[in-house]
């Protein structure tokens, strides 16, 4: 399974990986709480995915971004996770943080905020909390790093593509890579294999091809 770059173009899906739409579900307060999953028609062994935000048949590429010009130059650091991370340390559990990786999920903002409960992760409600908070970071930009075992503890994300929508900012989110699907670039380079990744969808990130949140500021609609 894997996703390809292509240039200035859409990203092309092989090895017939499942596509599912993701929600963000909120609580009273209107925090993120968890994810609502939902199955989508199955899209063949390959595919191509909109990436410039304008196709007519969204998901799905139509060749619109030929026509509008779309500029889909990847700027994105390459670097692997653990070289660009700042550490926040607490106990016996880190938090591992690449802000540049931001996908607006907002996940890790409720019960305080999770750069402050790594600090109280020891306490064994505090640490579920804090776990759960972090583990459902679409983008991965958030991990949590186990520091006796020296290794992230990551959920287990069986190989998809989530399609993640936004009630609460009224707005569609990025394209969810989820379970280790490698991600290439257009010029043939492999990204780092991550369990949790999300890429721009609505064609205005500055961090292409990585979401940054630019959908929710623009209110972007996938449907």
């Amino acid at each position: 399974m894997s996703v390809t770059v292509t240039q200035n173009g859409p990203y092309m899906v092989a090895g017939g990986v499942r596509l599912s739409e993701q929600v963000i579900a909120t609580g009273a307060d209107g925090s993120s709480e968890a994810w609502i999953e939902r199955d989508l028609p199955p899209a063949g062994p390959r595919y191509a995915l909109c990436r410039c935000g304008h196709s007519n048949k969204k998901p799905f590429c139509d060749g619109t971004h030929t026509r509008i010009g779309f500029d889909g130059t990847e700027v994105a650091d390459r670097a692997p996770f653990l070289g660009q991370a700042k550490t926040f340390d607490g106990p016996s559990l880190a938090l591992l943080d690449v802000e540049g990786l931001c996908a607006f999920a907002r996940f890790c903002d409720p019960n305080g905020q999770v750069w402050s409960q790594v600090a109280d992760s020891d306490d064994p409600g505090t640490r579920a909390t804090f776990i759960r908070q972090v583990q459902n970071c679409p983008s991965g930009r958030l991990v949590v790093w186990d520091k006796q075992r020296g290794a992230a503890l990551e959920p287990e994300l069986a190989p998809s593509i989530g399609l993640i929508e936004d009630p609460a900012e009224s707005c569609s989110g990025p394209i969810w890579l989820r379970g280790s699907i490698a991600l290439i670039a257009a010029d043939g380079a492999e990204y780092e294999v991550r369990n949790r990744v999300t890429l721009c969808r609505c064609g205005e990130s500055k961090n292409k091809p990585f979401c940054d949140g630019a959908h929710a500021a623009i209110k972007f609609h996938a449907k």
